[in-house]
């Protein structure tokens, strides 16, 4: 492996990481629309929650998905 192929690789992984906790941080701050804990009302609270849930089933059913297309 040649070095421009192991730095290429390197920077991919880097761009991966930075841009799923990225995407992952976005998607809080819209279920929680940028608010603490305490400062949320009961009903926000729980739109928050399930805004939350929602994203994880997103995110499960998109790796799923993605190990189904392998075959």
């Amino acid at each position: 492996m040649n070095a421009n192929r192991l730095i290429t690789m390197v920077v991919r992984m880097f761009m991966r990481k930075l841009m799923n906790r990225g995407v992952n941080a976005a998607i809080g701050k819209a279920g929680g629309r940028g608010k603490s804990r305490q400062d949320m009302t009961p009903q926000e609270r729980k739109t928050a929650g399930s805004a939350k849930r929602t994203a994880r089933r997103a995110r499960q059913a998109g790796r799923l998905f993605r190990r189904m297309g392998r075959f």
